[in-house]
C-alpha cells in the first residue's frame, strides 16, 4: 500500500478593507504638517510683536537663550531692548558681571534698577573707596574690569546710553578751584571712555552728566558714601532722548522728574575736563 500525498495548504494574508489602515497613518502626518504650515502663515501675518515671537522660537528652538531672538548676538539688528524685555537685559548683564574678578567683594556697590528712563545701573562707592582711589577721577582696577564686563554686553544693544557722575555733599579740598562739580564729572568721563573703548559704539552714549552732590542716593545722610556713585542709563529704545526726559534722583528713581536742562557747570555731553593727577591728603572722596 502506497504512501498518501502530503498536502500542503497555503492560505493568502487578506488585506482587509481598502487594502489595510497603512495609508490612514501617511495622511495624518501630512494633515499635520499641513496644519502647522497654515498656523504658522497666519501667526507671520499677525503683529510685530507675534512675529519676533515665532521667529525668535526658529532662531532658538531649545529655549536656552533667555530673550527671545538670537541671546544679544548680532543684537544690533535682531535684539530690541523695550519696557516688555527690560528685566532679561537686567538679568544677563548681572550673569556677566559675576564673572568679574573679585565680584563678591564688589557686589554690594552694584545697584540695578528699571526705572521710567530704563535700566539704571548704579555703581556706589564705600568709604575707603571701591570703583575709585580716594579724590581720582579714574577707575581703580576693579572699576575698569566691572564696566569693561558691561561693555561689552551693552555694545551689542541699539539702545542709547547715558552717564552720570554724583558726589556726596563734602566739599573737594583743593584750591585750585576744583569742585564737585568737576569731579562727578571727570568721573562720567571716564566711565564712558572706558566703556566706548571696549564695546560701547561712539554713538551710542548721547549724554555725560555731573551732578556734583545735587541728587543724593541718601537725601537724609548727604555725607554718605554711597552718594558718591556712578549711574549708566540704558534707555528704551521707544524714548526719545531730551523729550520730557526724567531725572530720577537715586533715593526714588522712578518718581523723580527734572525739566530737562541740566545744572550749567554739570553738562559735560562728551567734553572732557582734566582732573588733577594728585590726590589731596585731606580729601575723601
Amino acid at each position: 500500500m502506497g504512501k498518501a500525498p502530503i498536502i500542503v495548504i497555503k492560505k493568502k494574508g487578506g488585506h482587509g478593507g481598502h487594502h489595510g489602515g497603512a495609508w490612514k497613518v501617511a495622511y495624518a502626518d501630512f494633515v499635520t504638517a499641513m496644519m502647522a504650515l497654515f498656523i504658522v502663515l497666519w501667526l507671520m501675518n499677525s503683529s510685530v510683536k507675534i512675529q519676533k515671537a515665532v521667529g525668535g522660537y526658529f532662531k532658538d528652538p531649545t529655549g536656552k537663550t533667555e530673550v527671545i531672538g538670537s541671546g544679544m548676538e548680532g543684537a544690533k539688528d535682531n535684539f530690541v531692548v523695550s519696557k516688555d524685555n527690560m528685566e532679561d537685559l537686567k538679568k544677563q548683564l548681572q550673569a556677566a558681571m559675576k564673572k568679574v574678578p573679585d565680584f563678591d567683594k564688589l557686589k554690594n556697590h552694584i545697584d540695578m534698577t528699571v526705572t521710567n528712563e530704563g535700566l539704571r545701573i548704579e555703581l556706589t562707592e564705600s568709604a575707603a573707596g571701591t570703583f575709585f582711589n580716594q579724590g581720582s577721577a579714574k577707575f581703580n582696577v576693579d572699576g575698569q574690569d566691572l564696566l569693561f564686563a558691561l561693555a561689552a554686553e551693552l555694545g551689542k544693544l541699539p539702545n542709547k546710553i547715558y552717564v552720570e557722575g554724583h558726589t556726596d555733599a563734602k566739599p573737594y579740598s583743593n584750591s585750585s578751584g576744583y569742585t564737585n562739580w568737576e569731579l562727578s564729572t571727570d568721573r562720567a568721563n571716564d566711565a564712558r571712555r572706558l566703556l566706548q573703548s571696549h564695546g560701547v559704539r561712539e554713538d551710542q552714549v548721547v549724554e555725560v552728566r555731573g551732578f556734583a552732590s545735587m541728587l543724593p542716593r541718601d537725601p537724609k545722610n548727604p555725607l554718605d558714601p554711597s552718594n558718591r556713585r556712578i549711574s549708566v542709563i540704558v534707555k528704551y529704545l521707544d524714548q526719545q532722548p531730551n523729550e520730557g526726559e526724567a531725572k530720577p534722583g537715586a533715593g526714588d528713581a522712578e518718581n523723580s522728574t527734572g525739566s530737562g536742562n541740566e545744572p550749567e557747570p554739570s553738562k559735560a555731553s562728551g567734553a572732557e575736563k582734566s582732573a588733577p593727577d594728585a590726590s589731596p591728603a585731606n580729601d575723601k572722596k
